[in-house]
């Protein structure tokens, strides 16, 4: 089955420093892959579609390594909410709120994300 490309010249923007910053196109995020932003700042985003097409980003590094990998984890959905698991130690999670479901003491950093 061939996917037809989007005809949108739609771009994906977060809230930084109460500005937005366009990170990539919207034809690059495929549902349900991750990819990474470099930010102004030098730290990293990882940007998701779900199926649904709403987008989520949240900080790339993975808290418990100290790895900028979590663009690169499996995503899912645990009790309906989505979640993305870290390719390394698994610890997943959760797109919205960036909360560890693995682990409450540790959450990471959620960026508004919205298309222009």
């Amino acid at each position: 089955m061939t996917l037809a490309p989007e005809t949108t010249d739609l771009k994906v923007q977060l809230a930084l420093d109460g500005e937005w910053f366009t990170v990539c196109d919207l034809s690059t995020l495929l549902p349900g892959r991750g990819v990474a932003a470099l930010l102004p700042d030098g730290r990293q985003a990882a940007i998701f579609r779900d199926r649904s097409g709403e987008l989520f980003a949240i900080d790339n590094r993975d808290p418990f390594t100290g790895a900028a990998v979590l663009s690169r984890g499996l995503t899912g959905t645990h009790q309906g909410r989505p979640f993305v698991a870290s390719p390394l130690l698994k610890q997943r999670f959760d797109l919205a709120s960036g909360q560890c479901l693995d682990d409450e003491t540790v959450q990471v950093a959620v960026y508004k994300v919205r298309t222009a």
